[in-house]
């Protein structure tokens, strides 16, 4: 029989044998192992490497017959590949989180896949069920990146729908399976609190985003709705975005021609690069869980945003970044960042952050500023009690 949510939710763990299988018959899936394995050695042997991969990985795999097996098991491959990538992942607050109880996590974005690893990073170390993760359709154009997600608890978001009737009846599906999951299913979601990543830095909830959440239940008020979702905002703060090149170009581009095509094979590069690129220290804030007294869409929004905005934990190379800025807010009263950390740390930031200026073309170089200068910009606004 077919469920109402077949077409977006993750795999149960009845299917997971059948989907490992079908992965693991999958040339591009086992191109892209070979050439993560062994990056020379695939260019020119990959004929050879590719049935030895599959058979290995099939024997490593074989008794995985469950998605919380299958998580165990990956788990060592991504606590390696953020070790290799950061400087060490702190996390706060997430005290406020009691097992047994299912949360809808509210993220600021800002890489497509590191923004919910981290997450279930946080959550997993602390011996807390992992949450499904909202994914958008525009990222799983190859069919292995759709069963790879979805073995591992995402669910899809129907981004590239055209038609206002279609659209509609998609964020319908998406509210009652948030819904379902969190009363019915008692597993958590995790969701961005916007459509793509904030490339300018600037973090800021839509409005639309919330209202979807109450779109399936238009018989209570927004406010009941919201009060039995247990909203967590959660802020996720990289010292360095390994995107940030990019993101400036794109930036760039807008700004002098007024829009930006994606190239083929963009996001995939995107995705690459967010994973294996070197992000200095992350830190993860959990807020506690937002329940009561929002009338609406746009109120909750505002208080999101002082949440988010507020849990962001800024470094020395934001402070760097705010300094340069040529539009940095002179009423605000923001520190140097001499009088806020040691000299041997912020030395070693402004290394880096030199690198990185260096790196990016001089007419590009303001739109990477930006990214690292916005959030104090916002999080000292908050501490003065300014509007945003």
């Amino acid at each position: 029989m077919m469920g109402e949510f077949d077409a977006i939710r993750p795999y149960a763990d009845a299917e997971v044998p059948a989907v490992l299988n079908r992965l693991l018959a999958d040339p591009a899936f086992l191109q892209i192992i070979t050439h993560f394995r062994f990056p020379r050695l695939s260019r020119h042997f990959s004929w050879l490497l590719k049935p030895l991969i599959a058979h290995r990985l099939r024997s490593q795999f074989a008794s995985i017959n469950s998605v919380a097996a299958l998580q165990d098991k990956v788990e060592v491959y991504v606590d390696r590949s953020i070790e290799h990538a950061t400087d060490g992942v702190t996390y706060s607050g997430i005290e406020h989180l009691k097992a047994g109880k299912a949360y809808l996590f509210l993220a600021n974005h800002r890489d497509i896949v590191m923004d919910p690893a981290f997450v279930n990073y946080a959550v997993y170390h602390a011996g807390l069920p992992t949450p499904r993760i909202a994914i958008g359709d525009n990222l799983l154009q190859k069919p292995f990146v759709s069963d790879l997600m979805r073995l591992n608890k995402s669910f899809i978001v129907h981004r590239s729908l055209t038609g206002r009737r279609e659209k509609l009846a998609a964020f319908q599906l998406l509210s009652a399976y948030i819904n379902h999951s969190i009363r019915n299913d008692g597993e958590s979601i995790w969701i961005a609190q916007a459509e793509g990543r904030a490339k300018d830095g600037d973090d800021r909830t839509d409005s639309a985003i919330l209202k979807m959440f109450h779109m399936s239940r238009k018989d209570e008020t927004f406010a009941e709705v919201i009060g039995g979702l247990n909203l967590v905002p959660v802020s996720i703060s990289y010292e360095y975005d390994p995107c940030d090149q990019a993101k400036a170009r794109e930036l760039f581009i807008r700004a002098t021609t007024g829009s930006y095509e994606k190239a083929a094979g963009e996001d995939d590069k995107s995705i690459g690069l967010g994973i294996t690129g070197y992000k200095g220290r992350v830190h993860l804030n959990f807020a506690p869980p937002v329940v009561d007294g929002f009338e609406d869409s746009k109120q909750l929004a505002v208080e999101m945003d002082r949440q988010i905005l507020s849990g962001y934990r800024l470094f020395p190379a934001h402070y760097l970044a705010y300094a340069q800025w040529a539009d940095r807010d002179p009423a605000l009263q923001v520190p140097d960042a001499t009088e806020l950390f040691p000299a041997e740390e912020l030395a070693a930031a402004q290394q880096e952050w030199q690198k990185r200026l260096d790196a990016c073309p001089a007419e590009q170089r303001p739109y990477l500023v930006v990214q690292y200068a916005t959030p104090v910009r916002n999080q000292y606004r908050i501490k003065a009690g300014l509007p945003l």
